[in-house]
């Protein structure tokens, strides 16, 4: 099957194309960059020189629907609004990694990001996240990948609000992400001395990742969830770890919190219950999924203070964004959703 990755200058392109070169299903046959037009893929991402023989081109949705039968957009928030409905037109699927589709509602869209360019195409799209919508993905045309602090998030709240009298209007969402996250762009956070060495708070409050935990988890319970979400960039390239937070109405044990993860995700691949009594990784720690598919999850149960803590740890480029957005072809196709994705993570 043609790929095309639209905006594959990025690192979140860039990871498309790794991921993609190893699928044994596809091939990508078209890659666009305006600013890279006409340099060969190796020129932006080493790692791909004398593999992938490929020359970024300008994006035409011409070029795209004559080499592709997929599409993938890695673009800027607020571009994929302008060319997907082009794709979706002219009959290609699209996997969109932009936050540009993945709300549902235009209040909350405008809340967060401002006005949108085409409002009636919100609520089109398949939420991108496997462990809640794989079967509505199975043959979907237009599927929107979660982000990154919100695949963590969700991925780790869901068991725990579905299966627990927990309070619904306080819950606690407290992230650390790599620099990657940043996205390719340099500015003075950035800056190696600025950003090496830190744990530095931003988007303590009203970060955009929450209307989508919000969403995913109203629709899974049916009831108003409240997430309180707070982030911070810590000095690891790769990597999220979010420390989620639920205040109990009704005391649980361990048992139940295992059962409950365990029965959730048992048709889930690349979820892993991580709980260990011994050694230096017995709860999840992103070091052990780089470069993987992979999301690990581990809790502690607080009984001093009626708490459940829960870990959830990504590769935020993969599980978090491009491999992720593979793992929705594969269901999309009718493939094993693992294809070309089981990949153990880099250790050490």
């Amino acid at each position: 099957m043609r790929v095309g990755v639209v905006g594959a200058r990025g690192y979140t392109g860039g990871e498309l194309l790794r991921l993609l070169y190893m699928h044994p299903k596809v091939e990508v046959t078209y890659i666009t960059s305006r600013q890279h037009a006409g340099k060969p893929v190796g020129i932006v991402h080493p790692n791909l020189r004398g593999l992938l023989d490929l020359k970024f081109e300008e994006f035409d949705v011409s070029k795209a629907s004559e080499k592709c039968d997929y599409v993938f957009m890695a673009v800027p928030h607020g571009a994929s609004m302008d060319i997907t409905p082009q794709l979706l037109e002219v009959g290609l699927k699209v996997v969109d990694l932009s936050a540009d589709f993945r709300l549902k509602n235009e209040e909350e869209y405008r809340k967060y990001y401002g006005p949108h360019k085409r409002p009636e195409l919100l609520g089109k799209a398949v939420y991108g996240l496997p462990e809640l919508h794989r079967k509505e993905l199975r043959g979907a045309q237009f599927v929107a990948c979660p982000g990154c602090m919100a695949t963590s998030a969700i991925i780790g709240a869901a068991p725990v609000v579905s299966s627990f009298k927990v309070d619904l209007e306080k819950i606690v969402v407290d992230a650390k992400i790599g620099s990657s996250a940043a996205g390719r762009e340099a500015d003075e956070s950035t800056h190696h001395p600025e950003r090496t060495g830190v744990v530095r708070p931003y988007k303590v409050v009203g970060h955009r990742h929450t209307a989508e935990i919000e969403q995913e988890l109203t629709g899974l319970v049916g009831r108003k969830v409240k997430v309180a979400l707070s982030a911070h960039a810590v000095d690891i390239v790769r990597g999220i770890l979010s420390t989620l937070h639920f205040f109990l109405e009704e005391g649980v044990e361990e048992r139940e919190v295992w059962r409950a993860f365990r029965n959730f995700y048992s048709e889930s691949p690349f979820v892993r219950i991580v709980k260990q009594r011994i050694g230096v990784y017995r709860l999840p720690d992103p070091k052990a999924v780089i470069g993987s598919n992979f999301c690990d999850i581990g809790f502690e149960v607080d009984e001093d203070s009626s708490r459940l803590v829960v870990l959830s740890a990504i590769d935020n480029l993969v599980k978090g964004a491009s491999g992720q957005a593979v793992q929705c072809m594969n269901l999309m196709e009718g493939w094993d959703e693992g294809l070309g994705l089981n990949l153990p993570g880099l250790f050490p």
